[in-house]
């Protein structure tokens, strides 16, 4: 910032203006965040899409992986949600989390840990 300070009066005209001036300052800050925010806004509404037909096309030309790994975050966001509603205690899957570990479906084993790839499996998936 020091390079702006020294080398550009505009940048030094609105630093001193910001400082002296709190409604400039507010005028300032409103510009700089308002202004992203409603070109931001208007982008995404011209680049979204309301074509359903184009959304099933691009829904049925899916790789199979990308349907699968949609369908198990449905499922992971309804199971975690449910636990949520039902004002389960959720802290234990954010101490799994941070342990590398997963939480299971089995309500009488919560945590089990992920397993590691055996040697033959990484020997064969690295050729």
């Amino acid at each position: 910032m020091s390079i702006l300070w020294e080398k550009s009066g505009t940048w030094r005209w609105v630093v001193n203006k910001t400082r002296d001036s709190k409604p400039f300052f507010l005028a300032f800050a409103t510009v700089c965040g308002v202004v992203p925010g409603v070109i931001g806004y208007f982008v995404m509404q011209t680049t979204n899409s309301g074509n359903q037909q184009l959304e099933a096309e691009l829904r049925r030309n899916a790789r199979p992986e990308s349907m699968r790994m949609g369908q198990v975050n449905k499922e992971r966001l309804a199971e975690f949600l449910g636990e949520l509603q039902r004002k389960e205690n959720t802290n234990d899957r954010y101490v799994a989390a941070l342990k590398g570990e997963t939480l299971t479906r089995n309500p009488y084993v919560r945590i089990q840990p992920i397993p590691k790839p055996s040697n033959t499996e990484a020997e064969k998936e690295h050729k």
